[in-house]
Parts: structure tokens; sequence; C-alpha cells
């Protein structure tokens, strides 16, 4: 969420930065009205109070001295506190106009962000790795995983409808030396401590990061509490997770954190379930948009200043990941009209995947500079000051297993249908190399 004070002291420069994402910068049409409204209500409301105050020390001074009439009194006291009452209630309803408007504005992009609509403007910053090519046509990877008898999407539509997919075997175990690999590597190289949060998260939370009250058709929502009613973010109702970012960052909502020792960092391995809502029709096929899937979340909690290189350290260890498997990427620099809502500025890493020819997003590491931490308040004290201040949170897929899964397929593909083992996996694997075709529930 915006500071009130910032947006008000530079509403030019907010409305230019709310074009600049494509948001509708008419969203603060109403934001000088509500402000003046409120600010009027809130020096009416002093005012009044003084005055109730001094006259009341008049009136005590009057009684003191046999001068005073009770009933009238009374009266005129009593209309004071009427007037002073409503104009608190004045000044209390346009304070929850504001923050109910402020809610809905995204965060403003860094200065460092290219002005652009939509994926097309996004910046190529680097390219990793050669392109394999094969001397047989490549297959994506819904057909070597069903040829191989490792993925099976029509029995997992049979079990819970389309977008999901069950792993047999060496598929099973694939997945699993995945996320092995990438905790091992950022908890034992890269500084990040592991936890295991909940998948399943309260309103408070999604609101603290940013998907409530924007995004609740993305996400799944449970009824053992009754319905969601907009704009309420309670403590005991149930949402299953979009990722893991949101549960880790609001480990710390409504506290004050040491930085002193530096960056706080956690990696996480859940489940992640998104309903891909608005997404029909689109990467149907395949592991690419699944309602549910796994992946290794990088989260951090750093102070204002050290934020961007804590965001660069970040989108460094993701890659890590990639360079350790030999998968070919690109680093993406979002423009102002596809971020995400509470990002102000984000980096995707996409991998190259041969047997669809295309790169496809496979972590998208993001700076919420103070966003995030102030819709959750989240603070720490700097050295020497008196008052707290919000920190800033990071975070970014280290990485999406799944997607990291089907890029193994696509990139290690043979010409018989089998599939190579990266060999930072193999360890991870039990030595096995190669995948090969499996017999179901068979136990190689």
């Amino acid at each position: 969420m915006l500071d009130l004070g910032f947006v008000r002291a530079n509403l030019p420069l907010v409305e230019e930065k709310l074009r600049a994402r494509g948001a509708d910068s008419a969203l603060l049409a109403g934001f000088t009205q509500l402000d003046t409204e409120r600010r009027f209500a809130i020096t009416e409301a002093e005012s009044l109070k003084a005055q109730r105050n001094a006259y009341s020390a008049e009136v005590a001074r009057l009684m003191r001295e046999g001068k005073g009439d009770p009933t009238v009194i009374g009266v005129h006291s009593y209309g004071l506190k009427q007037q002073a009452e409503a104009v608190e209630a004045k000044a209390a309803a346009a304070d929850e106009a504001l923050r109910t408007l402020l809610q809905t504005l995204p965060n403003l992009p860094h200065d460092s962000v290219p002005i652009g609509t939509s994926e097309h403007d996004n910046v190529c910053e680097k390219a990793w790795g050669e392109i394999p090519t094969f001397d047989f046509p490549a297959k994506p990877h819904w057909e070597l995983g069903v040829d191989l008898g490792i993925l099976d999407f029509d029995r997992a539509a049979k079990v819970s409808g389309s977008r999901f997919v069950v792993h047999f075997g060496s598929g099973a175990r694939l997945e699993r030396a995945l996320a092995n690999f990438m905790l091992d590597l950022h908890t034992r190289e890269h500084g990040y401590a592991e936890v295991l949060p909940p998948t399943m998260v309260n309103s408070k939370s999604l609101f603290g990061t940013g998907q409530l009250p924007k995004f609740a058709e993305d996400l799944f929502h449970c009824d053992d509490k009754g319905s969601y009613t907009q704009g309420e973010f309670q403590d005991s109702d149930h949402w299953l997770i979009p990722t893991a970012e949101v549960p880790v960052t609001n480990l710390f909502r409504d506290e004050t954190i040491d930085l002193s020792g530096g960056p706080i960092s956690f990696a996480a391995y859940t489940s992640c379930f998104r309903s891909e809502a608005g997404s029909y029709g689109k990467d149907v096929r395949g592991m690419i948009r699944q309602h549910q899937f796994q992946k290794v979340e990088l989260v951090k909690f750093t102070r204002p200043e050290d934020s961007t290189v804590q965001h660069e350290q970040l989108t460094r260890d993701a890659e890590t990941v990639l360079e350790r498997l030999g998968l070919p990427y690109r680093r993406m620099l979002l423009c102002t009209g596809d971020m995400g809502f509470a990002s102000a500025k984000t980096y995707d890493l996409e991998v190259w995947l041969p047997g669809q020819q295309t790169y496809r997003e496979i972590s998208s590491c993001s700076n919420f500079e103070s966003f995030q931490a102030r819709r959750a308040n989240i603070r720490y004290k700097p050295e020497g000051a008196k008052k707290s201040e919000f920190v800033h949170t990071l975070n970014g897929s280290g990485l999406a297993v799944g997607r990291t899964y089907l890029a193994i397929l696509e990139n290690y593909q043979q010409a018989d249908g089998s599939v190579r083992i990266p060999e930072a996996l193999q360890p991870y694997m039990h030595g096995e190399t190669v995948i090969r075709k499996e017999r179901l529930g068979r136990a190689l």
C-alpha cells in the first residue's frame, strides 16, 4: 500500500507513474477531495474538543463560585459533545474511504523500470547457455512424459479435473530430487534459512502481500468459515496459498524485526494453488498452467538502503539453479505495464523449451520496497533512530519445480524418447542417469 503522506505531497508524480503502469489514474480523482474533507474534519473535531475543554474548565470555576445553572450547563455541554462526535464520524468515514482507495492502487514502478504496455516491451538483460540442437524432431514435455509413463494427465483429470497431473516412478523422484537440490543449494551456499510454512492462510495474510482484495478470483477459498465478503480480512478463514510468498512474508506481520545483522532470508518448499482465472484456452496442454504445483520460494526482509542490492542477489541465486542444471535461460526486466500489482521492479527468468521452440517464465524475482510491509505492518528500527520504519520485502521463485521438471524433459531428451538426468541431480536420483520408459506401478 502506498504511503498517504507521499501520495498527498506528490500527487502529479503518483498519477504519472500509475499511467505508466497502465493503471487508471482516475482512481485518484477523488483523492484530493477526500483528503481535504478528512483534514478539515480532524481540524474541526480538535477545535470542538478544545472548546469543550475550555468550557468545562470555565463551568467548573462558575460552579465552585455558585454562579452556574446546572441545566443550561448540561445542555450546552451535551451539544458540544454531539457536534464533536458528528465531526469525528465524518473524519473516520473520510479516512476509511482514503484507505479503501489506497488499497486499490498498485505499487509505483522504480525509476529504472522501462515504460511499456505489455510483455513485448520487456527488456532482455542477459542470455545464458547454448540452445540445444537435435538431429530428430524435439517433442514437448507432455508427449515425452506420457510416452515414458512418468506423467499422466488423464488419470489426474479423472481424480481432480483438468489442469492437474500425476507423476509416476522416476518422474516422481525427479520432482522430489529437484526440490531437494534447490533447497540444499539455497541453504548451504546462498545463506537462506529453510522454513516450512502452512499451505493455508487467512485473508489478513493475503491482504498483507497484495493478493486481496483485487485478485480474489485467482485464489482457492475454503468455505469452512463461510463465504468471503469483499473487503473483510479475517484471522480465522482459510485460503490455499498461491505461493509461499504469502505465509512466509506474513510470519512477521505486525512485528518489528531486527535487521542489525543484515537481511533475513528464507527458502520455502510448498505446494501452490491457483485458479488460473482468465487463462482459459491458454497453455492448456502440459504442465505450464496447473491448478496445483510445487515451488521453492525465496523471501527476503531488508533495510530500504539494501533492497536494490538484495534484489540483484536474489535474482542471481535463482539463476544459479538454472546454470547448475545446464538449462538455457534469459533474464527479462519487466516493463511498467507487465509487472505484478505489488511490485516496484521485477526480473523474470525464462527457460528455453525446445519442444515448444520458445522461452517460458520459470521464476519471477521482485522488489516490493515498502508496499507489502506497509499493508502487513512489518517494521524495523534503524540504528540510532527513535522511531521504527517499514522494511523492504523481496521474493522470487528459486525455482518453480514443475517448470524446471518440464524444462529438463525437453532439453535433455534423446532420439529414443529417453531423457538424460543432469549431472547435478544424479546424486539425488540415487545414481540414475537416464529416465527410460516405465511400466505403471512397477518399481525399478
